[in-house]
């Protein structure tokens, strides 16, 4: 998706993976740099990060007996 729009991002932005956006991220950084694409971008990555993030801290703290 490297090349795209404002409009395009926010299109595909919901249905991207952590590892896609972080790579979008990446390609960002290394390329255009747009600020704005570049907040967008930290701002669905972190949100997905935590997400992530959380469901493992809460999967460990139920431990093994819970876990389904």
């Amino acid at each position: 998706m490297s090349n795209f729009t404002w409009r395009t991002l926010n299109d595909h932005l919901p249905d991207m993976t952590e590892q896609q956006v972080l790579d979008e991220l990446t390609a960002e950084r290394a390329g255009k740099g747009r600020t704005a694409i570049l907040v967008r971008l930290h701002q669905r990555y972190t949100m997905l990060r935590a997400e992530r993030e959380r469901s493992e801290i809460l999967a460990e703290a139920r431990g093994p007996q819970e876990a389904v």
